[in-house]
């Protein structure tokens, strides 16, 4: 009996670290590219916008990511609210972006193209002061992240 109970001790010891070993290589690596003012995340395959950006209401937003030309790439579009909200770094208590990302308003919040299920005239947002989620009003002047899957 002692000995079962110690090799499944051993099987979840192991599981663990294997587990854990795992998480480090799935985390997210970015690489920034200074004469394109973006920054590539090569674990989700996404290139995110980070220039300077004015704030826009959310169709607005929209329609800025649309027509969006930077780095030569023309198909930029709003994140959806998976997108931004995994691009958040919640370990850190301020500035909870990858530093990789040298235009960030830590006190702005930015927009997601995600409607708010409950009521189609707010949106989610994503503060990069913490990473948290929050839901704005449509009209409401944010901040703008553009993304564009690296293709």
């Amino acid at each position: 009996k002692v000995r079962k109970v110690l090799q499944m001790k051993n099987s979840i010891i192991k599981s663990f670290i294997l587990t854990g070993c795992l998480l480090i290589v799935v985390e997210a690596d970015f690489i920034r590219d200074n004469d394109k003012k973006v920054v590539l995340d090569s674990s989700s395959g996404l290139i995110w916008q980070d220039d300077g950006v004015p704030n826009y209401d959310w169709q607005g937003a929209i329609n800025y990511c649309e027509n969006l030309t930077l780095g030569g790439y023309e198909d930029w579009r709003l994140p959806n609210y998976n997108e931004l909200y995994n691009l958040a770094d919640r370990t850190k208590s301020t500035r909870a972006i990858s530093a990789e990302f040298q235009n960030v308003e830590d006190t702005g919040n930015y927009w997601t193209s995600t409607s708010y299920f409950d009521d189609k005239t707010k949106a989610w947002q994503i503060y990069f002061g913490n990473g948290n989620d929050l839901k704005s009003a449509k009209s409401s002047g944010l901040k703008i992240r553009c993304v564009r899957d690296d293709i």
